[in-house]
């Protein structure tokens, strides 16, 4: 009867804690607010309509850097082009890829996308959140200047 008890104490201190030491690593999880600008370049669409652009990142906290995007356009009504893809972030800290979904006027150059992150990589590695993208092209020279907000949660603290 000793013996069992001490195998059921032992069991219970051991999966007590377990729970304290995945806590513990759940907690070190933050989520960063997101208020960056972003100047780029669109580089033009194939003939398959996909599209891609290149952007410098300033004042993008974790995200500053870099992003290079693929949109697929999905559909056009009357000036307004609707369109599908990815924005890869490329920081010092790793890579964050946000699939998105937004429209573009074909007149006035204004767009606006927004999605949530589906994959992230180095210290950004299991990143969640979503990221809001609205600006306005020049449409003659494809130059655009944007702003970049939304909330990213990930796990900033050094590997053990």
């Amino acid at each position: 009867m000793k013996a069992l008890r001490r195998a059921v104490s032992l069991i219970i201190l051991v999966l007590v804690y377990s729970l304290l030491i995945v806590s513990q690593a759940q907690a070190a999880k933050s989520c960063h607010s997101i208020n960056a600008k972003g100047i780029g370049q669109d580089l033009g669409c194939n003939q398959a309509n996909v599209c891609s652009t290149v952007t410098d990142i300033i004042g993008g906290g974790l995200l500053q850097g870099t992003t290079e995007g693929s949109f697929a356009i999905i559909g056009v009504a009357g000036t307004v082009a609707s369109l599908e893809g990815t924005v890869e972030f490329t920081t010092n800290n790793g890579t964050l890829t946000v699939t998105v979904t937004g429209t573009v006027n074909l007149s006035t150059g204004e767009f606006s996308a927004s999605g949530s992150v589906t994959d992230a990589t180095g210290k950004l590695a299991g990143g969640a959140g979503t990221l809001s993208f609205k600006g306005v092209e020049d449409l003659s020279t494809g130059r655009f200047a944007e702003d970049v907000t939304g909330v990213i949660c990930v796990d900033l603290a050094p590997e053990h």
